[in-house]
């Protein structure tokens, strides 16, 4: 029970994300017409879909006290070497397993590094984000890979259990990682790793093998972003995903999981995604440049930084 609380943010973030969600809703509602357009609400959906599996991983990277900054390039490197693989005839049952696993060594390389090295993951992301988009840029030199097979489409663009395939996923995703994280071993080791390491180490639990699990999640997850961009778009490039790892952490930490790990929220976390997701789209519909979605981006992973510490400060020293 003690762990379970450990790894639960407080609710009231949650409530709270909820209701300005709500808010937002009633706001754009009130000044468009077609923001609760069938249509609308599909592109809503489809849009954050892969935003939706960045964050859930970065979540429990964040959890385990640690940061990670190249999930943006093993998402652009994962989906030019699907794309490759599809150009270059293997068929679409073998290219995106391959996609996956390659996904889960880049993260695994992230993981061991920090864990041999004992280096700041903040550092050692940094430098593999440049040398994953670096392997992108020389495999493509720079030229969009495009039109792929008709039949890989369905993975941006069909049906799957009556959704957009990419929302499926996402939600398929969720429920798997509510076992996984809440009621699970695997969750409490790796939450322990953000909030007391040294206990854990001592009570002989590999701390390393925990540490390079949630990095190979991560990097799983960002190359089955990877496929669900590459799918939508037809085309896949050096520059996909170029930030997103800014927007997961934005995402993460207004969901209430703690900056310094020890604590993570699941719930927080999709809520802060649809937030995010409806400003985007609310400003898009109202007409207002992308500049000033991308300060508002800024702003709110600002606030939400700021916000978290205090939260952290005052429950220290309560």
């Amino acid at each position: 029970m003690i762990a379970l609380k450990r790894r639960c943010s407080r609710p009231s973030t949650s409530l709270l994300l909820l209701a300005v969600c709500l808010a937002m809703m009633v706001f754009l509602s009130i000044r468009t017409q077609s923001f609760f357009s069938l249509k609308n609400v599909v592109n809503i959906l489809e849009a954050n879909s892969y935003r939706l599996l960045l964050a859930c991983g970065m979540m429990c990277i964040i959890s385990s006290g640690a940061i990670d900054l190249s999930v943006g390039s093993i998402l652009s490197f994962s989906a030019v070497c699907t794309a490759m693989a599809l150009k270059g005839g293997l068929s679409i049952g073998l290219s995106i397993p391959l996609a996956l696993a390659l996904g889960g060594i880049m993260g695994a390389i992230n993981g061991l590094l920090i864990h041999v090295t004992r280096i700041n993951a903040f550092i050692i992301t940094l430098a593999t984000s440049f040398l994953y988009r670096g392997l992108s840029l020389i495999a493509t030199q720079g030229i969009p890979i495009t039109k792929l097979p008709q039949g890989f489409r369905v993975f941006g663009c069909g049906d799957l259990f009556g959704m957009e395939s990419g929302v499926t996923m996402a939600l398929l995703v969720i429920v798997l990682l509510i076992p996984l994280f809440y009621h699970m071993r695997w969750g409490t080791y790796v939450t322990s790793l953000g909030g007391s390491p040294e206990a854990l180490k001592r009570s002989g639990v590999p701390i390393g093998r925990y540490r390079v699990s949630v990095f190979v999640l991560m990097g799983v997850l960002s190359a089955l972003a990877g496929i669900i961009v590459t799918a939508r778009l037809n085309s896949a490039e050096a520059n996909a995903g170029l930030n997103m790892e800014m927007d997961a952490i934005c995402a993460v930490i207004m969901g209430g999981t703690a900056l310094h790990g020890g604590r993570g929220s699941l719930p927080g976390t999709v809520i802060a995604v649809f937030l995010m997701g409806l400003i985007r789209n609310g400003l898009t519909i109202l007409s207002v440049s992308s500049y000033y979605q991308q300060f508002l981006t800024g702003a709110m992973l600002l606030c939400a930084v700021v916000i978290a510490e205090f939260r952290e400060r005052k429950g220290r020293i309560g």
